[in-house]
């Protein structure tokens, strides 16, 4: 029996097998769509900063 799973971006049922470079995205699409939504901090885990403030990360970026 072959294992499916729902596309995370579309919902589209998906085949999790090895040929499937895409998984556990439907297409190139789906993951591009995906990627772009974490680079525009669109995605995010919950959770603390890591920083008290902006500062910090400016102070640790310059170096």
């Amino acid at each position: 029996m072959k294992k499916k799973v729902n596309c995370p971006q579309c919902k589209t049922p998906v085949e999790w097998k090895e040929g499937n470079s895409f998984k556990p995205f439907c297409s190139k699409r789906c993951q591009l769509l995906d990627l772009g939504s974490w680079a525009s901090e669109r995605n995010k885990i919950a959770g603390s900063s890591l920083f008290d403030s902006e500062e910090d990360l400016e102070e640790i970026t310059k170096h």
